[in-house]
């Protein structure tokens, strides 16, 4: 197909890349040409589709999330805003242990069920790729549950799903004090076992005082790599750990939430091309007051990347648009920069090369908004309607 008469948005050269009037011929699920219609070869073959001026978008990347879980946890919402933190809240039996006690008894078919109308609203936000993370299960079969799970949303949905193993997310109440334990018992016997099922795409960790520490997700990671699995993390959220830093070391994908992160850490990053992968979801909904350092993470040239964090707990949010005007208003990332976060960095924070832009021999992965300017999508909260998706080369 060709679509003409858009407003492109093409990502390319470090910025919007605004082609007015533009086209996009599509061949093979490929971008096969972009540019001004009037530049169209002739003769280039294709049914041509008048999109009226509509704004044209790389399809969106949502590059965090943890979308197959179970139950709900709105009364922790309460609670926190009686007063309670998170970390509170966490110690006292709540947050994510409270989702793994309703992921584990779930089976999978529930897990699909309470999962697909969250990839809907997602998918409506723009989304042609979405990352699901497990890490509700904190055993191997529940997390070996949550991924095929994931997995069958890419096959149930018009979406691309990249799967990443989160065994290490917390310490489960039958290892409470033998984080070790559940380290070399549990997470990384899981972590092969998903590798052996081909259900994992990359391997993250929670590096956190109520968490897991610096040398233990050393041992996730040393894993990770004898399986020629890449890495994330969540990094620096609560407290700064070192996670950041720790992370870049071993060469990571990305380095997620990153509120305290310190000097040292966006150093490390820079030298390694982690992407800083923000999630304004959780800033807002913890009501947290101390930012990431976007200044510094732009002044040292470290990609960010921005993400909804969909969870039951820390950032109940489906929309990716709604994370992008967060990014803007929260965080003070420029419309442009937010909107480059949810594309072309966060396929770079996902390893993906082939996606997050307009432009020849790519996936045709695309967004048509009912918007005439890309700064619409961070501008109006929750972003201009959606028109219609084409993932793959495919309209949906």
């Amino acid at each position: 197909m060709i679509l003409g008469n858009a407003m492109l948005a093409t990502m390319t050269a470090g910025g919007y890349g605004l082609v007015e009037r533009g086209a996009v011929a599509i061949a093979g699920g490929r971008i096969a040409w972009v540019g001004a219609g009037r530049d169209l070869p002739a003769g280039t073959p294709g049914e041509h589709i008048d999109l009226c001026g509509r704004l044209v978008t790389p399809g969106l990347i949502d590059c965090h999330t943890h979308a197959v879980f179970a139950g709900s946890r709105a009364r922790e919402f309460e609670l926190r805003l009686g007063g309670a933190s998170y970390e509170e809240v966490a110690r006292a039996g709540g947050g994510i242990v409270s989702t793994v006690r309703a992921t584990r008894a779930a089976d999978e078919a529930a897990l699909l069920a309470a999962a697909l109308p969250r990839v809907d609203r997602m998918l409506a936000g723009g989304a042609t790729t979405i990352e699901i993370k497990s890490g509700y299960g904190l055993d191997r079969e529940t997390e070996l549950a949550m991924l095929r799970v994931a997995r069958r949303i890419g096959r149930e949905r018009p979406v691309s799903v990249v799967t990443t193993f989160l065994g290490a997310h917390a310490v489960p109440p039958e290892f409470a004090g033998q984080a070790d334990a559940y380290i070399d018992e549990v997470a990384i016997p899981a972590l092969a076992a998903a590798h052996a099922e081909r259900l994992v795409d990359a391997v993250d960790g929670f590096c956190e005082g109520i968490a897991f520490s610096p040398g233990q997700i050393e041992r996730v990671f040393a894993a990770a790599k004898d399986l020629g699995l890449p890495v994330k993390l969540h990094a620096e959220q609560l407290s700064n750990t070192g996670g950041a830093a720790l992370a870049a070391r071993h060469g990571a994908l990305s380095a997620d939430h990153l509120e305290w992160l310190d000097a040292a850490g966006i150093a490390a990053m820079a030298a390694a091309g982690t992407v800083a992968v923000l999630l304004p979801g959780a800033f807002y909904t913890l009501r947290e007051t101390r930012l990431p350092p976007v200044a510094a993470l732009r002044a040292a040239g470290v990609p960010m990347a921005v993400a909804t964090d969909c969870n039951p707990g820390s950032s109940p949010m489906e929309s990716l648009p709604l994370a992008i005007n967060m990014a803007c208003t929260l965080f003070r990332l420029t419309p442009e920069e937010a909107l480059a976060g949810a594309t072309v960095q966060a396929a770079r924070a996902l390893g993906l090369a082939d996606r997050g832009r307009i432009s020849p021999g790519l996936r045709a992965d695309l967004a048509v908004w009912e918007a005439d300017h890309p700064a619409e999508i961070a501008y109006r909260i929750g972003g201009p309607p959606l028109h219609s998706r084409i993932v793959g080369g495919a309209p949906c």
